[in-house]
C-alpha cells in the first residue's frame, strides 16, 4: 500500500521543526523505520511530515561533565542505533549500549533508526526505553513555547504512550555515565534475530571491595511500560555478586517487579519464569565478563 496524501517539510533548523509541529497533525521523520511502515498501511495518516535529517547538530553525541559527578552522554535526535553498536560511548555505559544495540532488529534498521525515535515511539518491546528508565535518563522536550526536561521513569505511560505533547520534539536524551567498577550484562528472548523482544533484561552492577554498592536493572516487555526492577536491585545490595545473590535477585525481579500482561505466545506464569531466567543470564554476564 501507499500512504495517504501528506505535506512534506524538509527542516533545515530547529525552528523549522518546532514550527511544523506547532501547525498540528505533524509527525517527525528521522529514521522512519516504524513511521513509514505505519503510513504505508494507513494506520498512521499525519497531515504533515517534518524531515529532520538536514538539521545541523541533531546528530550530537557527546559528553557533558557538568551533569552530576560522573557526567552524562547526551544524544540528539539523529543519533542512530549503529553509533552505539560501533562503540561511540565511553566506559561501562558504552559497553552496555553496545550490547543492547546489537540486539535491535538487523543492520539496515540499526543504520537508520534512532535512539530518540525509539524512545518517542515507546514500543513496549523496544530495548531503549528500558535502558533509559534503568539509567534514570533525562529527556529534553522542545516546542515553540519553550523546553522542559522529563525523567525517563515518568515519560513512558503505557504502550506507545508518553508524556510528549504533539507539538513537542524529543530533542535530547541525557544518559548518566556509569561509575568505575560497574559491570554490565544483557539477555533477550525473541523469535528470530530481527524480531522485537518477547522479553529482555539488562543489568549494570557496581562492585567495590567485592560487594555490590549499586545496581541498575531494567526489564523489557515485562509490563505495559519499561520497568526498573528495584526489588531485584535491592536483593543484590551490599553483598557479593555470587550465584546465591543472582538467584535471589532473579526471583525478586520475576515475582515483584514484573507485571505480566496478555501476550499471544505466553501466559503470566511463563513470562515470570522467563524474566527470572533472563535476569540470571544478564547478572551472570555482568559478573563474569561485564
Amino acid at each position: 500500500m501507499k500512504p495517504a496524501p501528506f505535506e512534506y517539510v524538509a527542516a533545515h533548523s530547529t525552528g523549522d521543526v518546532v514550527a511544523a509541529l506547532a501547525a498540528g497533525d505533524t509527525r517527525v521523520l528521522a529514521g522512519g523505520q516504524s513511521l513509514v511502515l505505519e503510513m504505508n498501511y494507513r494506520t498512521a495518516r499525519p497531515a504533515r511530515l517534518v524531515d529532520i535529517n538536514r538539521v545541523p547538530g541533531f546528530d550530537r553525541l557527546d559528553l557533558d561533565r557538568l551533569d552530576g559527578a560522573d557526567g552524562a552522554l547526551v544524544a540528539g535526535p539523529l543519533v542512530r542505533h549503529r553509533a552505539f553498536e560501533a562503540g561511540a560511548a565511553p566506559g561501562a555505559l558504552g559497553e552496555l549500549l553496545r550490547r543492547v544495540a546489537r540486539h535491535i532488529a538487523h543492520p539496515p534498521i540499526r543504520a537508520r533508526g534512532t535512539l530518540l525515535g525509539s524512545l518517542a515511539y515507546a514500543h513496549p518491546a523496544a530495548e531503549w526505553p528500558a535502558v533509559a528508565v534503568a539509567l534514570d535518563a533525562r529527556l529534553e522536550l522542545l516546542a515553540a513555547g519553550g523546553s522542559r526536561t522529563v525523567a525517563a521513569a515518568e515519560f513512558f505511560t503505557g504502550p506507545f504512550a508518553t508524556l510528549r505533547r504533539p507539538d513537542e520534539l524529543l530533542h535530547a536524551a541525557r544518559l548518566p555515565l556509569l561509575p568505575a567498577g560497574t559491570r554490565v550484562g544483557f539477555a533477550e528472548q525473541r523469535r528470530t534475530r530481527a524480531s522485537f523482544a518477547q522479553l529482555a533484561a539488562l543489568a549494570a552492577v557496581t562492585v567495590a571491595g567485592g560487594r555490590v554498592v549499586a545496581a541498575r536493572i531494567g526489564l523489557v516487555n515485562a509490563a505495559r511500560r519499561p520497568i526498573r526492577a528495584r526489588a531485584a536491585e535491592l536483593a543484590l545490595q551490599d553483598g557479593p555478586l555470587d550465584d546465591a545473590a543472582i538467584a535471589r535477585a532473579a526471583a525478586a525481579g520475576a515475582d515483584l517487579d514484573a507485571e505480566p500482561h496478555p501476550q499471544p505466545y505466553a501466559d503470566a506464569g511463563y513470562q515470570r519464569h522467563a524474566v527470572a531466567v533472563l535476569l540470571r543470564r544478564a547478572l551472570a554476564e555482568a559478573r563474569d565478563g561485564g
